[in-house]
């Protein structure tokens, strides 16, 4: 209800396990398409029998790029990202040589100023229509590339959290700055793709959003679509963000192996960090039983992990459920996720990791 009618592309660095993507994608017609976070990663999923695969992040390595057109030449629906003419020349260079036409995605930035504050993140440098068109006329003179899509990915909104606790004034700040962005950043995704269709590029999607911007990228005429991954799992990071509420649907469990002192249980491994600026926010949280936390001085460590449980007295392997900060990550350090459905596991599945695929 939240994307407003729109098709909701699912990001899969957020899932990271074959079977869930799949799943996911035939809850509804709505979800249609999966946004990679690697080219690898890409051609590897469309070996599942995956398809409309956009990946996210500009590819510069020969290698993978070739793995690309050679999957395309197979009758792989890849879509690669870039957002300079060098990026563009070089996938050309490559698919001519296999003779195959690479779609592209024009990723812009979507970034604002607010007088000294940069408010979002360094990605791409197409911040302006005229940034986009020169990328788009390298693509016109280019006869093995053809512009497909337009990214214009928020991560001020999406990805800063505005509903911190003990943080009253910067969530203010944030929210304030938000409320600024998004009449800016949508004009300019606007403005891109309306230049770009006056100039004949006949764009098959335009992407943007994220799980927490939902909401105002559904109301984004320009965009007829919204990447959304980490809303599934409902990761902890989520919590700290005013607009929407989803349910915790991914948890991972540590096994008691001491309990050096009243209330206090020591578990096996645990140090599970979640990327970005390091900060209490990164840890993982723990949520069954219910009541228990971490010790601010200690963490979750390499090898053991304290919990503070007051709810109930637990023994020597018996299991503690915590929330990953983010939301794919967490598969990277488990062979296998667990399907449980009514209290029942229905089904043991493999992840990335259980698949033997690492891509970064």
């Amino acid at each position: 209800a939240a994307a407003n009618g729109k098709r909701v592309r699912v990001v899969s660095k957020s899932i990271r396990c074959v079977t869930m993507i799949k799943h996911i994608l035939s809850l509804s017609e709505q979800f249609q398409g999966v946004m990679c976070y690697s080219a690898d990663e890409a051609v590897f999923l469309s070996q599942q029998g995956l398809s409309d695969l956009l990946v996210a992040y500009p590819t510069a390595v020969p290698a993978s790029i070739k793995n690309v057109c050679l999957a395309i030449e197979k009758g792989a629906d890849i879509t690669l990202m870039v957002d300079s003419v060098e990026h563009v020349e070089r996938i050309d260079r490559l698919a001519a040589a296999h003779d195959v036409t690479v779609p592209l995605c024009l990723d812009v930035d979507m970034s604002t100023q607010h007088g000294p504050i940069y408010f979002g993140v360094k990605r791409s440098p197409v911040r302006s229509v005229e940034a986009a068109m020169r990328v788009y006329e390298a693509v016109r003179q280019c006869s093995h590339v053809r512009l497909e899509g337009v990214m214009g990915y928020d991560a001020q909104i999406a990805g800063v959290m505005d509903n911190v606790p003990g943080q009253a004034l910067k969530n203010q700040l944030m929210r304030y700055l938000k409320r600024k962005s998004i009449p800016r950043l949508t004009k300019l995704r606007g403005d891109v793709v309306q230049a770009l269709h006056n100039a004949g590029a006949g764009l098959r999607f335009v992407n943007g959003g994220g799980s927490m911007s939902l909401i105002p990228t559904s109301q984004d005429p320009a965009c007829t679509e919204i990447a959304v991954g980490s809303a599934f799992y409902a990761s902890a990071i989520f919590d700290n963000y005013v607009d929407l509420e989803f349910v915790p649907a991914a948890m991972f469990a540590l096994a008691v192996a001491r309990n050096p002192d009243d209330e206090i249980y020591t578990c096996s491994g645990g140090g599970y960090i979640a990327s970005g600026a390091a900060g209490k926010d990164r840890l993982p949280s723990p949520c069954l039983p219910e009541n228990s936390s971490l010790l601010p001085m200690e963490g979750a460590g390499e090898v053991q992990t304290p919990v503070v449980c007051k709810s109930r007295t637990l023994e020597p392997g018996d299991p503690v459920f915590l929330r990953h900060a983010k939301a794919g990550e967490i598969c990277e350090r488990f062979r296998t996720a667990l399907l449980i459905v009514d209290g029942k596991v229905e089904q043991e599945v493999k992840t990335y990791r259980g698949d033997d695929q690492c891509f970064f």
